[in-house]
């Protein structure tokens, strides 16, 4: 089977161009080439700007692939060139979606395929949302073999994942742990998540690679561990050997302080997100979530710490948190 990724290298794919080259699938990444120490052995590189369709629809003219994932569409008009590229040229094309596009505020606390896709907190999820209905309709006009996947939170060696961090240099919040800094918890900690290992999404989603039976159908893919905020940001502590230090403030006003966090918190993190995995389950039957958080974020902060270069702080985003916290206990 031939693969090409759009993309292949970031948090979630860099586990699955790993598991699928493991597992002997001819796979071929199509991206800039900037993070080739990600790229697995035997795993083939195209480079190219996935953003110049027209010049990734020459460079790929004359290649062929059954499958093509494109890890890096984020708006309508990236999967209409897709489209344009590939119709008619591959048995099947997933869509990466994002599990933040189901309804919110939610309606029920258990989150499956058929929850319905709403988010008016967010441009990011209500442009997946864009993206899946318009993928759908070409699907249902043409046949367009799409199969969409919706992850939630899902992190690996490179990602301390909390709610509130540096999205540039994750290691802040370990930083700010390890020196007895207050860290940030949005609401009173006590919201239900889910944390998904990338290599347990990679064993969930190479299982939908080439699979007939996923043609038109959408998927959620995650960990069945639940734990609250308050659980997720003591383990990170744990891992760091430091202590946590919490100031809880509600997420609306973080938004008014940080607009960027609007729509990571009010349309993503500060509901509930517990997850039905049993249609991937049906669909992929080998498919189990077997990293728990505390031993995938212990791997994390290992990772991190084996290249002290890898430890950087970002100033800017303890500033910001300083600030927040100021503006919030002034208040009072």
């Amino acid at each position: 089977m031939k693969v090409l990724f759009i993309g292949g290298t970031g948090i979630i794919s860099t586990a699955v161009s790993a598991l699928a080259a493991e597992r002997g699938i001819d796979l071929t990444l199509f991206n800039r080439g900037q993070h080739n120490e990600f790229v697995p052995k035997g795993v083939s590189v195209i480079k190219g700007d996935v953003r110049d369709k027209s010049s990734m629809a020459e460079l790929l003219k004359d290649k062929s692939f059954d499958v093509v994932v494109d890890w890096l569409a984020f708006v309508p008009k990236d999967v209409e060139a897709d489209i344009e590229i590939f119709k008619g040229k591959v048995k099947q094309y997933i869509f990466i979606s994002s599990a933040s596009a189901y309804q919110k505020p939610p309606a029920h606390w258990l989150i499956d395929e058929l929850t319905p896709l709403a988010n008016p907190y967010w441009k990011y999820s209500s442009d997946k949302i864009a993206c899946e209905e318009l993928l759908m309709a070409e699907y249902s006009s043409s046949g367009f073999p799409v199969t969409i996947v919706r992850p939630s939170f899902t992190y690996g060696d490179t990602m301390i994942p909390a709610a509130i961090n540096s999205w540039t240099k994750p290691w802040t919040i370990v930083d700010r742990m390890r020196k007895g800094k207050r860290i940030v918890i949005h609401g009173d900690g006590t919201t239900l998540w889910t944390m998904t290992h990338n290599t347990d999404f990679a064993r969930g989603f190479v299982g939908l690679l080439g699979n007939v039976q996923a043609i038109g159908q959408a998927f959620g893919i995650t960990s069945d561990e639940v734990l609250t905020w308050n659980q997720i940001y003591k383990t990170i502590a744990d891992a760091a050997g430091a202590k946590l230090n919490a100031v809880y403030i509600p997420s609306d006003f973080i938004a008014k302080i940080d607009h960027e966090h609007e729509g990571i918190l009010l349309g993503d993190k500060s509901w509930c997100a517990v997850f039905d995995n049993s249609k991937i389950k049906r669909f992929v039957p080998d498919f189990v979530a077997t990293v728990p958080f505390a031993q995938g974020i212990k791997r994390t902060i290992e990772w991190f710490e084996a290249e002290p270069k890898r430890c950087t702080v970002d100033d800017e985003f303890n500033r910001l948190m300083d600030r927040l916290i100021a503006a919030y206990e002034g208040r009072h």
